[in-house]
C-alpha cells in the first residue's frame, strides 16, 4: 500500500454509499491511472434486476473502450469489496493491473452467514484463484469497518 491508497479507498467506500441510498447494493469501485488521476468510477446499479450491474464489470468494459493495453495494465483498480469470480475474470480478460479492496469476500461471507442472509448464487473465492497473476491488496481494516456497516444497513442489520 501506498499513501494514496487510503484516498482511493475511501471513494470507493463513498460510492458503495451512494448506491445504498439510491436502492442498490452497496458496492463502489475507482479507476485510477497510475499517475493517480481518477477515470472511471461507479457503484452497484442492480436494483433493475440485472445483478451484473457492479463497477467492477463496467470499470473493466471501459478500460477495454478507452485505454490501451500499457495503462490498462498499469491502471489500478480500487474497490468496496473483493471482486467476485466474475467480476475477477473480466477484470483479467481487461488486462487491468493492480486490485486493491477494502473487505473481503470471506469477510462479507462471514457477515452475511451470521446475519443470517442467505448465499449469493456465485460462490466466493479470492481474487488470485481466478486471476492469478494480478497484484492484490487486501482487505484494509478501517475501511473494512466502514463497508461492514454499509452491508449491515443494507440486510437490515442496522
Amino acid at each position: 500500500m501506498d499513501e494514496n491508497d487510503p484516498r482511493y479507498l475511501r471513494r470507493a467506500v463513498e460510492l458503495a454509499a451512494e448506491a445504498l441510498a439510491v436502492g442498490d447494493e452497496p458496492f463502489g469501485s475507482v479507476l485510477v491511472t497510475a499517475d493517480g488521476e481518477v477515470l472511471f468510477e461507479d457503484h452497484d446499479r442492480v436494483s433493475d434486476g440485472d445483478g451484473t450491474r457492479h463497477p467492477e464489470l463496467a470499470i473493466a468494459r471501459w478500460a477495454s473502450a478507452h485505454l490501451p493495453p500499457e495503462e490498462r495494465a498499469a491502471a489500478t483498480v480500487y474497490t468496496s469489496g473483493e471482486h467476485c469470480p466474475m467480476y475477477a475474470a473480466a477484470h483479467g480478460w481487461a488486462g487491468l493491473g493492480r486490485i486493491v479492496y477494502a473487505s473481503s469476500s470471506a469477510q462479507l461471507t462471514e457477515w452475511l452467514r451470521a446475519w443470517g442472509v442467505p448465499p449469493g448464487p456465485v460462490r466466493s473465492l479470492p481474487i488470485n484463484d481466478i486471476v492469478p497473476d494480478v497484484p492484490v491488496e487486501g482487505p484494509v481494516p478501517e475501511p473494512a469497518e466502514a463497508v461492514r456497516a454499509l452491508q449491515a444497513r443494507a440486510h437490515g442489520r442496522v
